[in-house]
């Protein structure tokens, strides 16, 4: 490797540290969305064949075989290092140029924006890797637009980390579309459409709808004086105030972000000289829109409307996070803008004082914890017992004691075994936004048909009924967990989306992983016609 190689990869590496430092100390980080567990069940639920509609598929699936072999807090660990140093080295190697400064510029444009402090503080660990993969699948679809024979080859692999989630996948999809160019849109297409079965196959055969309520409560929101779209063009503007960074309050920074986008356009009519920058530069602006409709006149009806009436559209709400699409326009025609300037440290250091409480996890936001011993008890009495487990309180959200108070999404259905239900409705800025899985709704209404356990979970805001408690066998008593038995209780009649078209998902997206993987080991021409002169 070149010494301006070194320094690159140097340069992505210290950045991951500098972000990411304080998750790699031993235990788990619990942040909203981001729950790892020491071994994550593999079940039905996994491969989106559950009650509720698919979110966490293939992801779910995909860590609970990871950690079968690997810890689950090594996984997490191994994660969150590789959103930040794979998109950082993705977007620095993605400048056309020799100078290294320039590709520094990118990278830092890439991995440190608000963006990614925004879902790394909710925990929106999946869309992150589809975000850092981005670079990678932008290369792969160059590479398909000049022809080279295996290109295909290079976009199956560089699009896995993103089809780990919906959204990760389109945006993957839509990014190799806007670089492979017109001639290989359909061999694109049909890497995509295999690719993301696993997740659109069940999200369409899904008989529940997403509560439109979802449209309001999930839009882009202003983060200074200069509201929602400055916000979301500042690569910000998630909708959770709990998780933006104190600093995108800062007054001056509406002003810097005209500048930096300013610059940015001039560096892409500069790039396009070079690189073929301008569907990437649509796609960009493709993606503002889309996060910003809800915000725009009328554009609250219309995502109501989709997501009232087309089964799994409830997917792809919370519209400011397809905002990931402009961050890679941006960031390279930023670098290249300052390439011909000696000013290239300085755009890197305005850039890292622009968001200064991204560094060492978020100031203390992503400090890991220990589970308390009672979760490791309950998961032994329940290996092997049949029977699903409802929790409660009822709530899709913690706040223990343990984890210092934190927002975090239930561990439950990630720890236990077998199959868990939780209550999956959402409390959005006193808005209530109603859950998509109906096995979920009857505990609401005191219904335990179907269940053989119940979990009471300490420590943690909420109410439990307990004349409901009372017909139960308590079976585990702990200051964390209690965990009691259903008498009589019959076993759950399956009601997910039908079995086969789903397992022809995942074996049409494996297939075409594993034929992509043995392409790329094959001899050019190894199987062609015998010369007949010989």
């Amino acid at each position: 490797m070149r010494p301006n190689g070194v320094k690159l990869y140097a340069t992505c590496a210290a950045l991951a540290l500098a972000a990411i430092a304080p998750a790699l100390m031993p235990g788990y980080v619990l942040v909203y969305d981001m729950v790892f567990t020491p071994t994550q069940p593999l079940n039905a639920a996994a491969f989106g064949l559950g009650d509720a509609l698919p979110r966490a598929v293939p992801v779910d699936a995909v860590v609970a075989l990871l950690t079968q072999v690997v810890p689950g807090q090594l996984v997490q660990k191994l994660v969150l290092l590789a959103i930040v140093f794979v998109g950082a080295l993705g977007a620095g190697l993605l400048v056309p140029t020799e100078k290294t400064g320039v590709r520094i510029v990118a990278a830092v444009a890439y991995s440190w924006n608000a963006y990614v402090a925004e879902r790394l503080f909710i925990g929106h660990w999946t869309l992150l890797l589809g975000y850092a993969a981005l670079p990678w699948v932008a290369m792969a679809g160059l590479k398909m637009r000049e022809g080279e024979p295996r290109a295909w080859t290079r976009l199956v692999l560089a699009s896995l980390p993103a089809v780990l989630s919906a959204p990760g996948g389109i945006l993957a999809l839509g990014t190799a579309l806007a670089t492979a160019g017109r001639r290989k849109a359909w061999q694109v297409l049909a890497v995509g459409v295999v690719l993301n079965a696993p997740w659109w196959v069940p999200s369409l055969l899904h008989d529940g709808l997403s509560d439109p309520a979802g449209v309001e409560a999930f839009s882009a929101r202003g983060e200074n004086w200069g509201g929602p779209v400055l916000s979301v063009l500042g690569l910000g503007g998630i909708w959770n105030a709990e998780v933006v960074p104190a600093s995108r309050a800062n007054p001056m920074l509406p002003v810097i972000t005209v500048l930096l986008l300013g610059a940015a356009v001039l560096g892409l009519r500069e790039l396009s000289k070079r690189l073929p920058v301008w569907p990437l530069a649509g796609l960009g602006v493709l993606g503002a829109f889309l996060a910003l409709i809800a915000v725009l006149p009328g554009g609250v009806p219309v995502l109501e409307a989709l997501i009232e009436h087309v089964p799994g559209a409830g997917l792809l709400r919370d519209s400011q996070k397809w905002v990931a699409w402009l961050a890679l326009p941006f960031a390279l025609g930023l670098a290249v803008a300052v390439e011909r300037l000696r000013a290239r440290l300085l755009v890197v250091v305005l850039l890292l004082g622009l968001l200064p409480d991204l560094a060492w996890g978020g100031f203390g936001r992503l400090e890991p914890v220990d589970y308390p011993p009672d979760w490791a008890a309950v998961r032994e009495k329940l290996v092997g017992r049949p029977g699903d487990v409802a929790v409660f309180p009822l709530s899709a959200f913690r706040r223990f004691d343990w984890n210092d108070g934190r927002t975090q999404l239930d561990p439950a259905p990630r720890y236990l075994p077998g199959t868990t239900v939780v209550d999956d409705s959402l409390s959005v800025g006193g808005r209530i936004v109603a859950g998509e899985d109906p096995r979920a709704a009857r505990l609401r209404a005191g219904d335990l048909s179907g269940i053989g356990w119940v979990l009471v979970e300490h420590g943690t805001p909420g109410r439990v009924d307990q004349n409901l408690l009372g017909r139960l066998e308590k079976v585990h008593d702990g200051p964390d967990l209690t965990l009691y038995r259903v008498p009589g209780a019959a076993p759950a009649a399956p009601n997910g989306p039908p079995a086969a078209p789903v397992v022809l998902a995942w074996v049409a997206a494996g297939s075409l992983i594993g034929v992509g993987l043995l392409w790329r080991r094959l001899p050019v021409g190894r199987f062609s016609a015998p010369n007949r002169e010989e």
